[in-house]
């Protein structure tokens, strides 16, 4: 059993980029031994690197649930051309102590959305530019840009169209296998 820990980007209530994690989730290949969490960034303080010495318990608590994990899917909305600060500082706390990096070597995937034309394109290359430091072989293609999302979802957050939902599922049939690949 694969474990794979989703990281949404956004801290808002229903997010759109919730609704497209759970799209993702839902779209994943059922004959494959994947599991998929939700991890919650919300909680986590302002990381300060004054606290390595002694981590509060929240850092620990999120840095071992990290670690427990295979691999690393974030979907995440674009802030102002970059990702949002919730995300940045879940990877800071996830990276921190210096050495002691539990995103390190996690095979992973950024998936981006936005309300506008250029679904996420900043956010999820800055987010890539990020993750390439902290070890994490991020998935080349097929990438994964969502525009004008909230178009995709209805009212109760499921997909309504058939074309979303391919696309959702052909990214996810490929996320699976880089999984595989790079955890056989």
């Amino acid at each position: 059993m694969k474990r794979i820990a989703v990281i949404v980007g956004s801290i808002r209530a229903n997010a759109f980029s919730l609704q497209t994690a759970k799209a993702l989730i839902a779209a994943a290949p059922k004959d494959r031994s994947f599991e998929f969490e939700v991890v919650e960034i919300a909680q986590l303080p302002l990381y300060n690197q004054d606290s390595d010495a002694a981590s509060p318990e929240v850092y620990t608590a999120f840095r071992a649930k990290i670690a427990a994990f295979d691999a690393v899917l974030f979907v995440t909305p674009e802030h102002n051309r970059s990702f949002p600060a919730a995300l940045k500082n879940a990877l800071d706390v996830g990276s921190r102590p210096w050495g002691k990096n539990v995103w390190s070597g996690k095979p992973g995937a950024v998936a981006s959305i936005s309300i506008g034309g250029i679904s996420g394109f900043g956010a999820n290359h800055h987010l890539r530019q990020v993750l390439s430091f902290l070890n994490v072989p991020v998935m080349a293609q097929p990438e994964f840009y969502l525009g004008s999302v909230m178009a995709v979802f209805d009212e109760s957050g499921a997909v309504k169209d058939q074309a979303s939902t391919s696309f959702f599922s052909s990214f996810m049939v490929a996320y699976c296998d880089w999984v595989e690949k790079l955890t056989a």
